[in-house]
Formats: structure tokens, C-alpha cells, sequence
């Protein structure tokens, strides 16, 4: 490391983003991965985890939402 850096010409916040438009790893556990991992060779094709875990998850959205009202 130097010693001192110099940070004249530094510009505040020019590599911030907001929350709202990081793409957040999530991770899932080893059974939850497993089973849709054997779910997609069963039915062959193309397969997306992100996009199936998303359905899944709107699919509870809606349902608690039909549920709080």
C-alpha cells in the first residue's frame, strides 16, 4: 500500500447504485437445489433454475396476498 492517496479528483457516489437494482445472489440449499435439479431431467428441455425459482416464488406472493385479504 502507499502511503497516502491522493483523492482530489475522487467524485462521491460515482459507482453507487441503489438496492433496488442489484441483482442479489441468492443461494438455496442442497435439497432445494437437488430437487429442481432432478425436476428438470425429468422433464428434459430447457431449463433455468433463476426463472423457475421466480415462478415459484410469485406464485406464493399471490397466494399470500389472497390470503391477507
Amino acid at each position: 500500500m502507499k502511503d497516502e492517496y491522493d483523492f482530489s479528483e475522487a467524485e462521491q457516489g460515482r459507482f453507487y447504485r441503489p438496492i433496488e437494482e442489484l441483482d442479489m445472489p441468492i443461494y438455496l440449499d442442497k435439497e432445494v437445489k437437488e430437487f429442481f435439479l432432478k425436476k428438470a431431467r425429468e422433464r428434459g428441455g430447457e431449463f433455468s433454475l433463476g426463472e423457475t425459482v421466480n415462478s415459484l416464488l410469485k406464485s406464493d406472493i399471490a397466494i399470500a396476498e389472497r390470503l391477507a385479504q
